[in-house]
């Protein structure tokens, strides 16, 4: 990298974490003015961005080619007061934790005490939900049984189209005034709603622009005060762009850039979706700006990767708002699960790597920052020459990027519905969460926890660690004639709990949907204009809700321990293993050895455990997918946890598998924690007997020692493999290249290992800043020595 991307990168990491109160006062102070009161609910949201946007800070680093930044400077991270009000008891956690916290100066301190708590409590969208939320669902959620995504951040997961680069703002404006003359009053009864929909996006545009034009007022001044020739030329010209981007239609390979991050830091403004707003992909949208560009001399394969290299630390300057409580438990990280995709098909079903794919995964490699995420779409019509590219990065040892099959992206969505067209243009973002880019509004509601359900059939329904009656009494299990009735209950337990999760859902859905529009990022997804509705109430083309699945290959590995010893090999009586689980194994040494050695176990090829995970995701997949919800959409499934595999083992006791209590969970469809043992092949064919098809995502992770990689015949065996596992339609998979010794002493030094990078889930992040049991979950992975 060049000297101004070194200081522009070293800036980026040696920045700390703060929490800014800029936005939250800019909001408050907009509200207290009652300038909108009598307005509508969605002119009010757009007349508060456009508020926030026109007023806050503006900050241009000396060096930087992309400008723009969600709060006052690099990491200083807003808060969103309309979706949760932290307390000032919040605000100490989040400064004094050990991990991921953020500084909290006196004067932030001060606006919450003062202003932010006092104006917004009892009127955040986090204490709506609990005030109307039944029962029941309150009491899963805080037994683990569930958690919500929206507890804490909005609606989100939502990836950028194609849309921006070939129309500005203006021109979505003109969009909007020829929608709403077209509305018919005398026959629709939303055309009013409709109105104030379009009228919002319209102001919520005007947002956006001025706080380009604001840009690029600072940037004329600072190349006016500029002496340095080459950086007042540089100056200028990013004053122009600024006043050309996104009003308008960007034109050159910098423009495109720009009118993507100004529209970036529009979304993550408006609100905190979770995840962040996701370039989708980028080689494909950037391509043709790239070619131009380069044949007409604008540009130079060493500028665009100066440009993509600044756009790279733009990404990197934004942790994920900060969580507390259970959703910090869920999911606690800086990474905001921008995910970059590279590679794929094209909409015609055509290889789309070209050369700026390649140069991506140059920058990839070279930047070796956490933000943004990234990862290839392979494709059966992909080269070998980019699967391997991509996984000689991977041997550095970082976790990136991570491996998506195109071809069975493509199939999950058209069995979702979508147009072929659509799915191929189509994608990844967070983690592993497929989906129409630009297209669809796919919500993520939370994560559900399948082992919880056997520790509850296995007590008649009550919750072992309080004693409630927390699901339907399925009996004593001890009566249980056989494994099926032991099925028949924890399926059971699945269906109600799954009714709770997605009554709460639709609650949820309509709450946001009424309460909270977001006008500014409806702009940027089709057919919000076109529909007159919010991203929030349906207006996408395609309207989806997930729940994840979280702890498959334990409840497999837990069930297969049962019917092997209990019903088959009849080793102990069903009583006698529930003493063994209350006891957690104490005394019971041999017992567990037997259960960890000499029992069918998940990732190994065998058929008596990969049957059971057969059972178990169909189990799952029946009481969710096609429910629907209340966007004229409906719900499916996905595989993957984050770091929730933690939280959810602590509130389960001791699992029939010979885990002890409160240990974490498996991750995703990865197997239990060195419980594979049989090599990487054995996991992928017991990975793919699943129906990766019928979801919308599904995480393996896997660990490989350095040696295995270290040249070239690894990195071609490691590719074989993972078109091996493709071919038999598995979604993803991702590689950690590190030894244990390693990661031991990491935990040991920490201040000597600050740059270890590691693959988590659906993410990377520096081993350092990992609780200490997510740190041992990773070392208890196996490292596969060969393949």
């Amino acid at each position: 990298m060049n000297e101004r991307i070194q200081r522009l990168r070293s800036r980026s990491l040696k920045a700390v974490a703060s929490l800014s109160e800029e936005r939250a006062r800019l909001l408050t102070d907009f509200y207290k003015s009652g300038v909108a009161r009598t307005a509508p609910v969605p002119i009010q949201r757009a007349m508060a961005f456009a508020h926030i946007m026109e007023n806050k800070a503006i900050h241009i680093d000396p060096d930087e080619l992309i400008v723009g930044e969600r709060g006052p400077a690099p990491k200083a991270t807003p808060t969103y007061p309309e979706v949760c009000v932290h307390s000032l008891e919040d605000l100490e956690i989040i400064a004094g934790r050990e991990k991921v916290a953020f500084a909290v100066d006196d004067s932030v301190r001060d606006v919450y005490r003062n202003e932010i708590i006092p104006f917004w409590q009892g009127h955040s969208i986090r204490e709506t939900l609990f005030a109307q939320l039944p029962e029941e669902w309150q009491a899963a959620y805080h037994a683990g049984i569930f958690t919500e995504f929206q507890e804490q951040r909005s609606p989100g997961h939502t990836a950028c189209g194609s849309k921006i680069y070939h129309e500005g703002m203006l021109d979505l404006k003109a969009e909007i005034e020829a929608t709403i003359q077209a509305l018919d009053f005398f026959n629709d009864p939303e055309a009013m709603e409709k109105k104030n929909q379009l009228e919002a996006m319209a102001i919520a545009a005007d947002g956006i622009i001025a706080f380009a034009r604001r840009h690029a007022e600072l940037l004329e001044k600072m190349a006016a005060s500029e002496a340095d020739e080459q950086r007042r030329d540089e100056l200028t010209q990013m004053a122009a762009i600024c006043r050309q981007v996104p009003a308008h239609a960007p034109r050159t390979f910098w423009e495109a850039l720009q009118t993507y991050w100004f529209v970036h830091v529009g979304v993550i403004t408006e609100l905190n979706p979770w995840d962040a707003f996701n370039p989708g992909r980028l080689d494909q949208h950037l391509y043709p700006f790239y070619r131009k560009d380069i044949e007409e001399g604008r540009l130079t394969e060493a500028q665009a990767k100066e440009l993509l290299c600044a756009f790279w630390i733009k990404f990197n300057n934004h942790p994920a708002p900060p969580k507390t409580g259970v959703t910090a438990k869920e999911s606690n990280t800086y990474v905001d699960f921008a995910l970059i995709n590279v590679g794929g098909i094209t909409a015609a079903g055509t290889d789309a790597v070209n050369e700026l794919s390649y140069l991506i995964l140059d920058v990839i490699e070279e930047m070796r920052l956490l933000q943004p995420s990234s990862m290839v779409q392979l494709s059966k019509k992909n080269p070998n020459r980019f699967i391997k590219r991509a996984l000689k990065i991977v041997r550095t040892g970082f976790g990136q990027p991570s491996i998506f099959n195109s071809d069975a992206i493509v199939q999950e969505l058209v069995r979702q519905g979508k147009s072929l067209a659509d799915a191929r243009e189509g994608g990844a973002s967070g983690c592993v969460e497929a989906g129409a880019f630009g297209r669809e509004a796919y919500f993520l509601t939370g994560y559900f926890n399948l082992s919880k359900l056997l520790e509850l059939a296995l007590h008649n329904g009550v919750d072992p660690r309080t004693g409630r009656q927390l699901g339907p009494a399925t009996g004593d299990p001890r009566e249980f004639d056989d494994y099926d009735a032991l099925l028949a209950a924890w399926t059971r337990q699945l269906d109600h709990f799954i009714d709770i999760k997605i009554r709460g859902n639709n609650m949820i859905e309509q709450i946001n949907a009424r309460q909270m529009p977001v006008p500014f990022l409806s702009l940027c997804i089709d057919d919000c204009i076109a529909n007159g509705r919010d991203y929030n109430a349906g207006g996408a083309r395609y309207n989806t809700t997930y729940i994840q699945g979280v702890g498959l290959g334990s409840v497999t590995d837990a069930l297969a321990a049962l019917k092997t010893h209990v019903f088959d090999r009849k080793t102990l009586s069903m009583d006698d293993f529930l003493g063994v689980l209350a006891a957690d194994f104490d005394g019971h040494d041999a017992f567990r050895r037997k259960l960890l050695d000499n029992t069918p176990k998940y990732g190994n090829d065998d058929d008596a455990a990969d049957a059971i995970l057969q059972m178990v995701f169909e189990a799952y997949y029946r009481a969710v997918d096609g429910r629907p919800n209340t966007r004229g959409g409906v719900h499916r499934v996905n595989l993957l946890p984050t770091t929730c595999h933690v939280y959810f083992g602590s509130v389960i006791g001791a699992l029939p598998d010979g885990r002890r209590a409160g240990a974490p969970l498996s991750e995703g469809i990865s197997p239990v924690q060195g419980a594979d043992r049989n090599g990487p092949t054995a996991v992928v064919r017991s990975a793919a007997k699943i129906d990766h098809l019928r979801t919308g995502g599904t995480l393996l992770n896997q660990k490989f020692l350095p040696q295995v990689l270290a040249d070239d015949p690894g990195i071609t065996k490691l590719a074989q493999l993972v078109r091996t596992y493709f071919r038999m339609d598995g979604h993803h998979i991702q590689f950690n290249v590190v030894d244990r010794k390693t990661l031991e002493q990491a935990q040991q030094y920490p201040d000597d290992y600050r740059d270890l990078i590691v693959r988590v889930a659906g993410y990377s992040d520096y081993f350092v800043d990992l609780t200490a049991e997510l740190q041992d979950e990773i070392i208890r992975r196996t490292a596969h020595e060969e393949m």
